[in-house]
């Protein structure tokens, strides 16, 4: 039987089991140029015994930025602070992605002195957190269909910068209402050309992105996080109808790339479409299931014995638990996770969580 700790070959990488680690934004990229510091390479070695660690979302351009101290992979610096942190996780016999998020019209011109991008002007509801406080969002940028090449051509570069820096793959991000999620939504995308409207033109960037990265790096070396139905920023998913089509567009116009996996962020009342895209992905299936207010908990192994994923994805326990996989071995304990401590800081509530023993 199946179970978390059965070794799995993803693409060539040997893991240890198949708990995953999956991508959380920590803003503490203190570095020269939001490069990665040796804390954050200490963090990270904390976490090698996942299988899998996917590392925080990280800019593939400057305008990608969206909040305080993320990192970038799009500066000779950056890849050489990166190298220290894979070198420490491969070092403790991890494995890591880094996952691309480009935020979009998500981010504010204070961060980076340029105005925030995305499918349409259509300013997100709410505000961000910037250095100064929070700052209304603004209206951004309405690509070009010539910048939206530039922009894919930013990730496939930053997808060569991160294997150059040592990352056994890279993730994108398609999810929580960032850049690529922007395009699949139709209240962020009312674009009338080839890249908006119907579901097959709004899948249209994902699928030339992420083909982009893969002819770049190899497919066996992409994967894809997306979260169908998420309302995170001001992401209007509602039409159930259209939500299905889109994704379901979408996976089949993926399948026969060979990515390394698909990652489904699980939001509410969509199990049946988790299955559904499941069925349709014909490669490795991640899944950080939905869990309410509560982090994803040890129940949620189920998930791997009965199928419904190969990987499973942890987010807040593993912050709190760098041994997580062992710990879920034993049946716990475990440490409660610290959300005052969750963005920016120092070392506290991110390198001083005790192991066991």
């Amino acid at each position: 039987m199946t179970t978390a700790f059965t070794p799995f070959d993803l693409g060539g990488v040997r893991l240890s089991n198949r708990v995953v680690m999956a991508p959380m934004t920590r803003s503490r990229a203190y570095g020269p140029g939001q490069s990665p510091t040796d804390l954050m390479a200490a963090y990270y070695a904390q976490r090698a015994g996942a299988g899998l660690i996917i590392a925080e979302g990280t800019q593939p351009s400057a305008v990608g930025q969206g909040y305080p101290d993320t990192p970038g992979i799009h500066s000779a610096e950056q890849i050489t602070a990166w190298r220290k942190v894979t070198d420490a996780v491969h070092a403790e016999g991890g494995a890591i992605f880094l996952q691309l998020m480009h935020s979009g019209r998500i981010g504010h011109p204070s961060l980076t002195g340029l105005t925030p991008v995305g499918p349409s002007a259509v300013p997100a509801k709410g505000q961000v957190h910037t250095q100064a406080g929070p700052r209304d969002f603004v209206t951004p940028h309405a690509l070009t269909e010539t910048e939206i090449e530039e922009t894919i051509a930013d990730f496939a570069t930053a997808a060569r910068n991160a294997i150059e820096a040592g990352f056994d793959g890279v993730e994108l991000h398609g999810a929580n209402g960032y850049l690529i999620h922007q395009f699949l939504a139709p209240n962020t995308n009312r674009r009338t050309d080839a890249f908006g409207g119907s579901p097959e033109r709004r899948v249209r960037f994902a699928v030339e992105t992420t083909r982009a990265v893969a002819e770049a790096v190899g497919a066996e070396r992409v994967g894809l996080r997306v979260s169908p139905g998420n309302p995170f920023n001001d992401i209007d998913e509602s039409d159930r109808a259209d939500v299905e089509a889109t994704y379901t567009t979408l996976v089949d116009a993926l399948a026969p790339l060979g990515l390394a996996y698909l990652h489904q962020m699980e939001a509410p009342d969509v199990r049946d479409l988790v299955v559904r895209l499941r069925k349709a992905w014909p490669g490795t299936f991640v899944l950080n299931p939905f869990t309410g207010t509560e982090p994803t908990g040890p129940d949620a192994l189920a998930l791997l014995e009965d199928g419904t994923a190969d990987l499973i994805a942890y987010g807040a326990l593993f912050l709190a638990n760098p041994d997580l996989p062992a710990r879920l071995a034993a049946g716990g304990p475990f440490n409660t996770f610290d959300r005052a401590t969750s963005f920016g800081g120092d070392h506290r509530g991110y390198t001083d969580y005790p192991t066991l023993g």
